[in-house]
């Protein structure tokens, strides 16, 4: 599975960006897609999940501000809108996919990561 992440950027605190990935390489749905940031000399943090089934999940910090959808059309693919952005919002951001199994009564879970995009915000 290959995931081809789009649409970072530099954008002014209060402005929007919107970014994208797109899966390929399965015939499956993926179970969950979402974003991670990373800031420089930090850790890699949760943004925002969004299932299968379109239950989402956010980071406290990008509550309200962040939108995360899915396409219908276009399966495994995922957006991530950033409104009202700040200056803290400035990291790489990462896709995720997670595809699971269950075997047994054993799941199993295949994460897949694509290449960060770079989002800039200036003050």
């Amino acid at each position: 599975v290959q995931l081809q992440a789009s649409g970072g950027g530099l954008a002014q605190a209060g402005g929007s960006l919107r970014l994208s990935c797109a899966a390929s390489g399965t015939v499956f749905s993926l179970d969950v897609m979402g974003w991670y940031r990373q800031a420089p000399g930090k850790q890699r943090d949760l943004v925002a999940t969004i299932t299968s089934s379109r239950n989402t999940n956010y980071a406290d910090s990008v509550k309200g501000r962040f939108t995360i959808s899915r396409d219908n059309a276009k399966k495994n693919t995922v957006y991530l809108q950033l409104n009202s952005l700040k200056p803290e919002d400035t990291a790489i951001y990462y896709c995720k996919a997670l595809r699971l199994t269950e075997s047994g009564g054993t799941i199993r879970e295949y994460p897949y990561w694509g290449q960060g995009t770079q989002v800039t915000v200036s003050s």
